[in-house]
């Protein structure tokens, strides 16, 4: 049996570009096998079963995921900084790792069984957004309202937006630069005005 630590690495990537392009109701482990080029009875070595080889991929893309926001976090300035560097941390993974946003969106659909797995990953991350926001608000900087329900609605408009490029593309129309740029813009001006109050100047958007 081959116990080499790349082929894990192969199934893993092959695993994680089906289900986020095809979803992962739809590939089974014989189609992935076939896929990386190795007998089913390999990936069963490295993983019980489907169910612990998805469980796997979603935790890896959830660490991907969260450094890549934290990453972001580290250099980004005081106050609306933070929420911009963020949305641009997404459309970054977005546009390099499509197949990552994809498996997002699919754990995204009522009933996913994994979205809670997915999610709990995030709770560090989550609990600093959220002294984050209350901190902002107690300084009149940020709209005062409830920052769960705030948190839950941003997460679901920006990952609802990045990942429209995504539904594109399963719709054969591929994304241009241009369209992704102008969707992060608007975006960044609908937050803005829901978190501060003003208009974003259309200048100042990146």
């Amino acid at each position: 049996m081959d116990s080499n630590p790349t082929t894990k690495t192969r199934v893993l990537d092959a695993a994680l570009l089906s289900f986020g392009t095809r979803g992962v109701d739809a590939i089974s482990l014989d189609a992935l096998a076939a896929d990386v080029g190795i007998a089913k009875q390999t990936i069963l070595y490295y993983f019980a079963s489907k169910d612990g080889l998805v469980r796997a991929v979603v935790l890896d893309a959830a660490c991907t995921v969260r450094s890549h926001l934290e990453a972001a976090l580290e250099t980004a300035p005081e106050g609306w900084g933070r929420v911009e560097a963020l949305v641009h941390a997404v459309f970054r993974l977005t546009l390099r790792q499509p197949e990552l946003m994809g498996l997002v969106r699919e754990l995204s659909r009522p009933g996913s069984m994994l979205a809670t797995t997915f999610v709990e990953q995030f709770d560090p991350l989550v609990e600093r957004a959220r002294t984050f926001l209350e901190a902002e608000m107690l300084e009149g900087r940020l709209l005062p309202c409830d920052p769960n329900l705030l948190l839950l609605s941003a997460y679901s408009t920006v990952i609802g937006v990045a990942t429209e490029v995504e539904v594109l593309r399963a719709l054969g129309i591929e994304p241009t630069m241009r369209s992704l740029v102008l969707r992060r813009r608007e975006l960044l001006r609908f937050l803005h005005l829901a978190l501060v109050g003003s208009e974003l100047d259309r200048r100042s958007v990146r």
